[in-house]
């Protein structure tokens, strides 16, 4: 899991460190990111034969929306970025309510599937997949707290 935890931080620095991160980088980051999560939720999540498919589908499903929601926070970061040595009391306040209602977001899209998967498969599996994911989410969460530095009122 400290593979796991690594290759997130890079990803989430790059998108940090590269403030005018476009579009098509973002989309390669994610997809070179999705193919090596891929591989670890076969590895992690013992899904029967009878299952795969269903299971696969609701993945993909749950990946092209976590995605977007990953988009929205790399965005967020840019925005910090941006603001930081400019930062003001409005700014500060709605960037905070908007990072705090992307991982209500985020939070909401991993229940949903769980249930989705636990419904398609089984409540082992579904346990599984949320607890990969939530593992990786809050690696995510924590490589990007770590790295962001705090903020003084100017």
């Amino acid at each position: 899991m400290k593979k796991v935890t690594l290759l997130l931080s890079a990803l989430f620095m790059v998108a940090i460190v590269n403030a005018q991160t476009n579009k098509e980088e973002v989309d390669l980051m994610q997809a070179a990111f999705g193919m090596e999560k891929k591989a670890m939720v076969e590895e992690f999540v013992k899904v029967d034969v009878a299952q795969k498919t269903a299971f696969w589908q609701l993945y993909d499903e749950y990946e092209t929306a976590r995605k977007e929601l990953g988009k929205e926070r790399i965005n967020l970061l840019e925005q910090y970025a941006k603001n930081y040595d400019k930062l003001t009391i409005e700014f500060a306040d709605d960037w905070t309510s908007k990072v705090i209602d992307l991982g209500k977001k985020t939070d909401a899209l991993l229940i949903t599937y769980y249930n989705k998967i636990k419904k398609a498969t089984n409540p082992v599996v579904a346990l599984q997949f949320y607890q990969l994911e939530g593992y990786i989410l809050s690696g995510i969460r924590l490589s990007v707290l770590e790295d962001l530095p705090l903020p003084e009122l100017k």
